[in-house]
């Protein structure tokens, strides 16, 4: 796109966004080294597990509450064929002690077609009822690992990130090489969404979310564009999830449970589930709340510490309810409010500022797959 033609409001954003980017890049270099390796690579790689909500819920129409499963089981596929026992090994899980690149590969392809297999299921309800299916996806994740004690159990498999692939090298001494390759896996994710959204499926996934029954009547089929979908979502959401392992060493239940499921839905809509920039400033204000606003006091609402104080569960849900109550569109939607009174332009329609009714502008026309 030639930047002559950028409005205001895009000029702007993406001035910001390069020099954000610049600030990521040299962050690890010299400055705060939990900020860089606690802070911004939780961003990183729970803004990709968000970005796989966004994406389904900005141009699917279908909010899903079974990426956090999703997330998780990529997570336990790699810490059950890399992980060896033994001495000096980890207890739990099968051990098949394979080579970490084949169980990346492995993780991501066995997570993408569970995920096929789950939007199959779901595609043709809607509303409350694919909520609900979605959910039940979580929940079944959580007591699968927690009871089969094979690969999983309540505590789940620790070590993992002393078995990553020798491209990658050693993290635990090296941090810093997962926090670039996290950065790199989210501009790569960010880039393929917004190319997804261009093309002539992504167009179509639009149309269906906006007009489901015209589509079909046109010859499209609704519930494979909806499966497909959802079996992008949960690339997505594996990519996260082997990261996750790599940052934090070890997957258990308790990461894919109720709690963890909301945390990811509530960064998502504290960024935006209307723009996929969301997942990530949704992820980065969610940890920076939970790093630093754990141990917070309401001053005169704490009642003995039992109900406010020291929450942090109440605190992101004053939070939240603040953010969609002044903006349902999250922070996304104050930016380009506040952006928009301040250069008196008027909001971009194009799909660079989010998604579009496709039925209206992308020209669709009978006999679709």
């Amino acid at each position: 796109m030639n930047p002559l033609a950028w409005t205001t409001k895009q000029q702007l954003e993406r001035t910001l966004a390069l020099a954000a980017l610049v600030l990521v890049v040299l962050w690890p270099l010299g400055l705060s080294s939990y900020w860089s390796h606690e802070i911004l690579l939780e961003t990183f790689l729970f803004g990709i597990a968000a970005s796989s909500l966004v994406f389904l819920s900005a141009y699917g129409g279908m909010v899903s509450l079974g990426q956090t499963a999703l997330f998780g089981i990529a997570g336990v596929i790699i810490g059950n064929l890399a992980t060896k026992g033994g001495p000096g090994g980890t207890s739990k899980g099968l051990h098949l002690g394979w080579d970490p690149t084949v169980a990346v590969v492995l993780a991501i392809a066995i997570t993408t077609a569970l995920g096929l297999l789950f939007g199959a299921v779901a595609a043709r309800s809607a509303g409350i009822y694919f909520l609900m299916i979605t959910l039940t996806y979580s929940v079944i994740a959580t007591y699968t690992l927690g009871q089969v004690t094979r690969i999983s159990g309540f505590s789940g498999i620790g070590g993992i990130n002393r078995y990553t692939p020798s491209w990658i090298g050693d993290v635990l001494n090296h941090p810093n090489r997962l926090y670039y390759i996290a950065f790199g896996v989210s501009l790569v994710v960010y880039a393929l969404i917004r190319y997804i959204v261009r093309t002539p499926f992504g167009l179509t996934l639009q149309g269906v979310r906006d007009e489901p029954l015209r589509m079909s009547s046109l010859g499209y089929n609704v519930a494979l564009h909806r499966t497909l979908a959802f079996g992008f979502a949960a690339f997505l959401a594996s990519l996260a999830g082997i990261l996750y392992v790599w940052w934090s060493g070890q997957i258990a239940p308790g990461n894919v449970d109720l709690p963890e499921t909301i945390n990811l839905l509530v960064m998502a809509v504290i960024g935006g589930l209307w723009r996929i920039e969301g997942a990530w400033l949704g992820a980065f204000a969610f940890i920076v709340i939970q790093n630093y606003v754990r141990d917070f006091h309401v001053p005169g609402l704490s009642f003995g510490g039992t109900l406010f104080g020291g929450s942090f569960n109440t605190v992101i849900g004053i939070i939240f309810l603040l953010i969609v109550l002044v903006s349902p569109e999250g922070l996304m939607g104050i930016w380009d409010r506040g952006l928009g009174a301040l250069t008196f332009a008027r909001p971009s329609k194009g799909a660079a500022e989010g998604p579009q009714t496709a039925t209206a502008s992308s020209g669709i026309e009978p006999g679709g797959t």
